[in-house]
């Protein structure tokens, strides 16, 4: 009753605020632009990685998946909650990785998807499967469907005609029924950010005259939803599994997706408010997440709420690609590297670990030592059902399903940014691309970048330009002794201002080669654990697994659940000491496809280890990695490779000191 009261308050108070002529000027610049979809795109491996996810699960949703290919967004009768997320994840996913890789099946399933939303827009304003239904008006829903729609308008300009007229007619009644307390419930109140970003969108590029109305909803929607700024204060903060614990504040900020979502919240608040606290809250709250919940693959532990540090906690997939996208828009506006080096590591290891190499399996939580992939019982995750880390084609939930193609495609296209001057063009997440763009004063750029990075430590570039500009390139944090040369010219020590090294391109053609080493790390778990790290690569122990089909999708024989079980022995304690990195190249020069799965990738770790006594809890998940263990058998070598390709793992070792 408290908050319902305090939350009443503040809205009312941000509408006096306006209606008084207090409201902020305009909007704050972000630190850097992101490109028009489509500008960007993957060469290389990054682009077969994009054709396997879409001869995958997510490429074939539309055939056979009833919540798309029946979803309710277009007429069918299919849905799985009132919230109405699934089809406008598959949506917002789908768009980019049909622009991205020129396939004409994907761009018509999603243009003929606008195009039955826009024009079944009802004479309110209202947007979705609900119009001339009973069904109730919740804002979130729409939220995916307001990002996919921006992607195609960024991709195809002139479907802004179509496009942003119905956003600002839904904006005047979404500002309606906020000043009524409607279309909200807990998940609209915790994901307002996303709907924020939409009208900043509206407001930088098609505000129509509507600057005032636009700004007001953005803070009609801060002031009606949860607090982002008091959750992620320190003294609020949750600093272990939280099942125990009670929130302050409404429990689904807590929630694992929710938090990747709310990492965006206040980035978008600074733009509207001009505070500078509120970045540095951003900031901080990031730092929070991962110092206590976060994960050596890059992403944090929540198996449905936020869940500390154990090893075999869970993290669903959902959060992960929710994080990747919430990474890079904290870095367009706050402009610190850490932002763009985590998401790098995310993407390179958490996400293709909880996927199987051909993508069209999924689990629903993975987790970092994970012994069996299986319907667990007992089970470590709290509110998560026994079929959690199984792969499959919906375990415990179908929102990753609809959700996690948004993954790779997005992570492409934030690839490369500009400044905000429109002058510079940065490469913000490194691997294989191709770029084509104009900066300011009609300045032509194209861009290669020839590299099997993260499998390799060179990246050729070959710039074209039409005039003169700065050309900048992160350096990520891990680098050691790296080395760049322009035109063949001599390799000179890389000196990364704020992460960025910058070249002055000429007009015409500009080679760099950067290489980019890098020390193996340890980094340090808990129960006196250790994770092992080379550049943005984890390395894990790929524990030797048998597959059994637990279920087949009628429609799409692909479409299966699959469990893994252990068929050689896990239980090893490492010395660190003797870690020795194994940098081996292709044959052909070519990555095998896919290359996220067990013995492809071509950089491996080596380690000498020994057998120990660790305990298995109930007969699914391991124990926590026992402190100081005794050796029960003589020292041998293990090989770790990187955690993504691995789907049954420990990547958290015990250790030991091998005489």
């Amino acid at each position: 009753m408290i908050w319902s009261l305090l939350v009443s308050f503040l809205a009312s108070f941000a509408a006096r605020s306006v209606a008084d002529g207090q409201a902020s000027s305009g909007l704050a610049p972000k630190k850097f632009l992101n490109i028009p979809l489509g500008k960007v795109k993957p060469a290389g491996w990054l682009h077969d990685q994009l054709v396997v996810q879409t001869k995958g699960l997510a490429g074939h949703e539309h055939e056979f998946y009833d919540y798309v290919s029946q979803t309710d967004w277009t007429g069918g009768n299919s849905y799985y909650s009132n919230l109405e997320e699934a089809g406008s994840y598959w949506f917002n996913g789908m768009v980019p990785n049909g622009v991205l890789l020129d396939d004409p099946t994907i761009q018509s399933q999603v243009q003929q998807f606008l195009n039955y939303v826009i024009d079944h827009q009802d004479s309110t304003g209202w947007l979705g499967p609900e119009v001339n239904t009973t069904k109730p008006r919740y804002l979130w829903g729409r939220y995916p469907f307001f990002f996919g729609a921006i992607q195609m308008v960024e991709a195809t300009p002139s479907l802004a005609n179509k496009v942003v007229p119905a956003l600002h007619k839904f904006v005047s009644l979404a500002n309606t029924m906020l000043r009524n307390g409607e279309g909200l419930e807990d998940w609209t109140r915790t994901r307002w950010e996303d709907f924020v970003m939409t009208l900043q969108w509206l407001y930088d590029f098609h505000p129509n005259g509507k600057e005032d109305l636009l700004i007001d909803t953005m803070k009609m929607l801060k002031y009606t939803g949860d607090p982002w700024e008091d959750v992620f204060k320190e003294e609020y903060f949750p600093k272990v599994a939280v099942e125990n614990l009670q929130n302050p504040f409404p429990v689904l900020t807590w929630h694992g997706v929710n938090m990747a979502e709310g990492l965006k919240a206040l980035p978008a608040t600074y733009r509207f408010t001009h505070n500078q606290s509120d970045l540095e809250a951003a900031s901080k709250g990031w730092d929070l997440l991962f110092q206590y919940h976060g994960r050596p693959s890059g992403i944090y532990a929540a198996d449905e709420y936020l869940a500390g540090l154990g090893a075999v906690r869970g993290t669903e997939l959902c959060l992960v690609v929710e994080t990747m996208f919430s990474g890079s828009f904290l870095y367009q506006v706050i402009g610190d590297p850490k932002f763009a080096d985590r998401v790098e590591r995310i993407t390179y290891n958490a996400l293709p670990a909880t996927l199987t190499g051909d993508m069209w399996s999924r689990q629903y939580l993975q987790q970092q030592n994970q012994i069996a992939a299986k319907s667990m019982n007992p089970n470590p995750f709290p509110n998560d059902g026994p079929y959690s880390n199984v792969f499959g084609l919906e375990p415990n939930y179908p929102c990753c399903t609809v959700n996690h193609p948004q993954g790779w495609p997005k992570f492409i296209s934030n690839a490369f940014v500009t400044t905000a001057d429109q002058k510079s063009l940065v490469h913000v997440y490194l691997g294989p691309f191709s770029v084509n763009t104009t900066l300011a004063n009609e300045n032509k750029v194209s861009v290669t970048v020839d590299t099997l990075y993260p499998f390799g430590d060179t990246l050729t570039t070959t710039i074209r330009a039409d005039k003169a500009f700065t050309y900048q390139v992160r350096i990520p944090s891990w680098v050691s002794k790296g080395t760049i040369a322009i035109n063949g010219g001599a390799a000179k020590a890389v000196s990364p201002s704020n992460g960025l090294q910058a070249v002055s391109v000429k007009d015409g053609t500009t080679k760099l080669t950067l290489n980019l080493p890098a020390d193996i790390t340890i980094e340090t778990r808990p129960n006196n654990s250790v994770a092992v790290h080379r550049g943005p690569l984890h390395y894990a122990y790929d524990i030797a697994r048998s597959q059994k089909v637990l279920a087949q999708n009628a429609q799409q024989p692909l479409a299966v659940d699959l469990e893994f079980d252990a068929t050689a022995p896990w239980q090893y304690a490492i010395d660190p000491s003797t870690l020795t990195f194994h940098g081996g190249s292709p044959a052909g020069g070519s990555l095998p496809s896919p290359i996220f799965d067990s013995g492809l990738p071509p950089f491996t770790i080596t380690a000498t280890a020994c057998p120990i006594d660790w305990p298995v809890a109930g007969d699914t998940f391991a124990a926590a990695p026992p402190t100081n263990p005794a050796c029960t058998g003589p020292a041998t070598n293990i090989t770790l490779w990187p955690f993504g390709s691995t789907k049954l793992r420990i990547g958290e070792f015990p250790t030991f000191k091998a005489t």
